[in-house]
């Protein structure tokens, strides 16, 4: 697994993070990788997810509207 070295991070700056790592109950480094993650989301894993929905739903025959379209002609009322 790779490794990030930040460098000349402003002391109150390492002081915050070590607060919100306490309040959420993990270390400096679980709280750093994890705001990290959640600042580049896996995009490709969401779209595949997204059409698999797509496929399941599509099987059960029924139609969906075009949501976009529906948004447009409430916005024209």
């Amino acid at each position: 697994m790779a490794q990030v070295l930040v460098r000349q991070l402003d002391s109150k700056i390492v002081d915050r993070l070590k607060k919100r790592a306490k309040e959420h109950g993990r270390s400096l480094q679980s709280e750093v990788k994890t705001i990290l993650e959640d600042a580049v989301p896996d995009y490709e894993a969401a779209w595949k997810r997204i059409e698999g929905l797509r496929k399941r739903l599509g099987k059960s025959g029924r139609k969906f509207s075009d949501s976009a379209a529906l948004i447009r002609e409430d916005r024209d009322r």
